[in-house]
């Protein structure tokens, strides 16, 4: 069976105002391709990559790049490689409809899940059941790997009230 090429780049829209714009956006990116380059790895470019912040205009310490794969709502799954530089955390949150799973691809990843900490090295697998509460910190430069159901709008509930849901 022939797959269709979709060749359209596709752009989850309603993280805009969580994201780096312009000049800085092309900088970070530019950065991060140089470093998934030395690991010998390439991102998809099916999606526009995502340059978070989540409004604080500080992506040096919270941020990361999200490299969607897939974001299939209908079939029901979402796959997505989450980069981020050494220090840089991913702020406080749960969802309600989405089960994830994560895998670190490259790296070293600081888990706080409920309060728990928990490392986690290359390899290494960690299921996050609905309605848990986590925030990620990367210890060194890292790639996460996100196996999900699939990312939509309003289902992402921060901690932070000046972030909210999206």
């Amino acid at each position: 069976m022939k797959q269709k090429k979709n060749l359209d780049i596709k752009k989850i829209d309603w993280v805009n105002r969580l994201e780096v714009k312009d000049k800085e956006r092309k900088e970070i990116l530019k950065k991060a391709k140089e470093i998934i380059k030395k690991w010998e790895l390439k991102m998809s470019n099916s999606f526009l990559p995502l340059v978070l912040d989540f409004g604080y205009n500080d992506f040096k310490n919270i941020g990361h790049i999200e490299y969607l794969i897939a974001n299939e709502i209908k079939e029901g799954y979402c796959g997505k490689f989450i980069f981020m530089f050494s220090g840089q955390r991913c702020p406080e949150h749960f969802h309600k409809k989405k089960h994830e799973t994560f895998l670190v691809l490259k790296g070293k990843v600081l888990m706080e899940v409920d309060g728990k900490k928990i490392i986690l090295k290359e390899g290494d697998v960690l299921p996050m059941d609905r309605n848990i509460s986590h925030t990620f910190k990367a210890l060194k430069n890292s790639l996460i790997i996100e196996v999900s159901q699939p990312s939509i709008k309003n289902d992402n509930f921060f901690k932070d009230k000046k972030i909210g849901v999206i």
